[in-house]
């Protein structure tokens, strides 16, 4: 059980370090560091807003659907961050890319992750064909938290299932 771990974790760090290493170059930098905001609060919430507010009537379920998955799905980030106190990536690994103002707050599970997937998957359920667009620009946040050196892929892919399973237990819990 023990090497089945420590395989897992030298694995785990292995893809880390392709990611936030071997594929670092100016066009990524530029856009994933700006597209990993996508998953902060002030963008996923306010998009929800807006979209709640101004868009056309199909629309406003799939919001109030996102911005109920965003809040439910904060809880579980918020007590999973306190339960395993994961120190981030570029504080513990020597030589990882960052950049300004690097979060400091426990990395399991990323929150960001989280975000996009709760505020995006009601869209998706309620317009399949969206997720050619949704699904990608989600993965793509998620992504950017390895890349920009802020939370392992187990961080990542926690935030995706958290986000996903609140999004999903949503919108079927609305019906």
């Amino acid at each position: 059980m023990r090497t089945k771990m420590l395989k897992l974790l030298t694995a785990e760090r292995r893809l880390f370090h392709w990611i936030n290493g071997r594929l670092h170059n100016r066009y990524l930098n530029f856009w994933l560091f700006y597209l990993t905001h996508l998953g902060g609060a002030t963008a996923s919430i306010g998009i929800s807003l807006l979209v709640w507010g101004v868009a056309p009537h199909t629309l406003k379920l799939p919001a109030q659907q996102a911005l109920i998955a965003l809040a439910v799905s904060h809880l579980p980030v918020a007590v999973a961050k306190k339960l395993y106190p994961r120190v981030r990536p570029y504080l513990t690994l020597p030589g990882t890319n960052t950049f300004r103002n690097p979060l400091k707050d426990h990395s399991f599970p990323s929150g960001h992750t989280t975000a996009i997937f709760a505020s995006t998957v009601p869209y998706m359920a309620a317009f399949p064909v969206l997720g050619f667009i949704l699904l990608p620009l989600a993965l793509s946040v998620g992504f950017s938290r390895i890349y920009l050196g802020l939370h392992y892929p187990s961080d990542v892919a926690a935030g995706a299932l958290i986000g996903s399973a609140v999004a999903v237990g949503t919108v079927a819990l609305w019906s």
